[in-house]
């Protein structure tokens, strides 16, 4: 192939292949008139069209579940609107999530059921006994359904997210463009 054995000299004869490449198989548009649309999305838009999106029913609790982890929507006024409602959990490419209502980001906190806790570690959250409940209430429901299988292959899974979390971690400028 042209003599090439770097990747400097493949880059270096990449124009040349393009030019080549478009004379030998482009074709001119029936109508010459460009009939493209302009972008109406915004970026985050944009970022929020390309994700993995599920329901997820807000239990009385202010909880979702999702890939074997609970979140716990922050207990505002707006979000005890949303007890018994479907709102969206959304999973980006790169692993991070959102969840949404009619356009509105809403905040929350992670509790991880993957993570073990040490026998010594103090958990000082108040919402902690409605936690626990809602996970009894889950293995109850699957004990009677025999379902307490734990892979499911339909979604993508969080095995990017921690890499993303530490990423942001060291560099803060990313947590804007997300």
């Amino acid at each position: 192939l042209e003599g090439i054995s770097s990747i400097a000299e493949a880059n270096a004869w990449l124009p040349c292949f393009i030019e080549h490449f478009n004379q030998k198989f482009a074709k001119c548009a029936r109508n010459s008139k460009n009939l493209h649309r302009s972008l109406t999305e915004s970026d985050a838009e944009l970022e929020d069209i390309f994700t993995w999106q599920e329901p997820r029913k807000v239990t009385k609790n202010l909880t979702i579940t999702y890939d074997k982890c609970i979140y716990l929507l922050e207990p505002t006024e707006l979000n005890h609107k949303l007890v018994g409602q479907y709102i969206s959990f959304l999973e980006y490419p790169d692993g991070t999530v959102a969840l949404m209502h009619e356009g509105r980001k809403i905040n929350y906190s992670v509790f991880n059921k993957l993570a073990g806790l040490q026998q010594n570690e103090v958990v000082e959250n108040k919402r902690l006994g409605s936690v626990l409940a809602h996970i009894q209430q889950q293995h109850e429901e699957l004990e009677k359904q025999n379902k307490r299988s734990r892979l499911k292959k339909s979604m993508p899974s969080r095995k990017a997210q921690k890499a993303v979390i530490e990423q942001r971690k060291l560099n803060p400028v990313l947590d804007s463009c997300g």
